[in-house]
This record gives C-alpha cells, structure tokens and sequence, in this order.
C-alpha cells in the first residue's frame, strides 16, 4: 500500500492506493474545525486500502480557501459540489462500489448530497455524524435523512455531546436502507483521540454494507 497525493481544480487529498487493481473506491472528508490530514481520516482510509480499495481523504472547497476556521452556512452548497466533483474523479478512476462521507461535517453534508442525488455512491460513511448541537437535542439534523436510500454506516463515540448512541440509533432508522451503528466505547466526537483504535471495525463494517468479506 502506497499514499500518492492528488491536486487537480476540482480535489485535493491524499490517495491511498492497494495494491492489485481496485475492488472500488472511497473517498472520505473532514469535520468543520479540521482538515485532510486528521488522524481518523489517515486511519481509515488506510484500512480501506488494506481491504483492496482505493481511498481518499480530501479537503472541502472551504478548507481550500483558508486553513484555519468553520465553514460558512451561505457557503455549504460549494462545499456539496466539492464532493460530487470528488466524487466523479473516482469514478472515472475506478469501477466497483464508490462510498462517500466524512467526520462530522463533512459527513453531513455528504449525506445531504446524496439525499438530493441518490446515485452518486453506493454507500455512506458517517464518522460522528453531528446529529444536533451539544445540549440541543431538539435541533436534529434529520430532516434529509428518510431521502438516503443507500446503505449508511454510522461510527459514533458513547459520549459524543452531538448525539448519543441512542440518538443516532433512531436517526439511522429514519433511512429506508440497510444501516450500521458502530459504537466507540468511551469516545467523544473526536474518534481520532478514542482510546481504542476504531478504524478496523468502522472499515470492516463499511465492507460489508457493500456486500464484501469483512
């Protein structure tokens, strides 16, 4: 397995490459207050790499713009272009399954992408999805979610503040597909800092959403 970057108009991230020929391709993003480079995003798509697929962590189009600080909400549709731009480049480089998502943010709106465009990818990863803000239980942000009709892997901390297992369990019922909750025993929204490595469950589950050997 090798990391190769990839810099076009449209992307920019880190690909890493298995080794043999693709058995498809994911391509996962960041959190509002991160970047490509986060330690889950490096753990994961290592993991799927090793499970033979081609995996990329990029950044959105607001990290692109400058390096530090949120996204903006009147801005939340370019970073949606950005993953169906990143979305198309795998395509065109691989055949097989495409899995799209992210951490928290980038899941999010990944998710929202795929509401509106169901055929964009085959499956979504979810990584501490920000179901509402902390202590705002009555904010969640479900409303896209019944549209989601591909298999949607959820990986979520027990004491995330942006939703407990629970939460997320009945906000994954809302979507008409298969879905799976992966729970990180003792985590907060940060999975990169768990204390137990969650990346081989999380890509072991996603595999098997698509229908492979985990």
């Amino acid at each position: 397995m090798d990391t190769e970057p990839l810099d076009t108009d449209a992307v920019h991230g880190v690909l890493h490459v298995p080794d043999g020929t693709p058995r498809g391709a994911v391509a996962l993003t960041h959190g509002a207050g991160g970047n490509s480079d986060s330690a889950i995003l490096q753990r994961v798509c290592d993991r799927f790499a090793e499970h033979g697929c081609l995996a990329l962590r990029y950044d959105l189009p607001f990290r692109r713009l400058r390096p530090k600080g949120p996204p903006s909400v009147a801005r939340a549709a370019d970073d949606r272009a950005g993953i169906a731009a990143t979305a198309a480049v795998l395509r065109e480089r691989v055949d097989g399954p495409l899995l799209l998502g992210g951490v928290s943010y980038g899941g999010r709106q990944a998710s929202m992408l795929v509401a509106e465009q169901p055929s964009l990818c085959d499956t979504l990863v979810l990584l501490s999805y920000p179901l509402h803000p902390p202590g705002r239980p009555e904010r969640a942000r479900v409303e896209h979610l019944p549209a989601v009709t591909v298999p949607t892997l959820f990986v979520s901390g027990t004491r995330d503040p942006f939703g407990t297992v629970d939460e997320i369990r009945a906000a994954a019922d809302l979507i008409p597909a298969a879905t799976t909750l992966v729970e990180v025993d003792g985590a907060g929204h940060d999975l990169g800092r768990a204390r137990v490595d969650p990346s081989a469950t999380a890509v072991a589950a996603a595999v098997a959403l698509i229908g492979g050997a985990a």
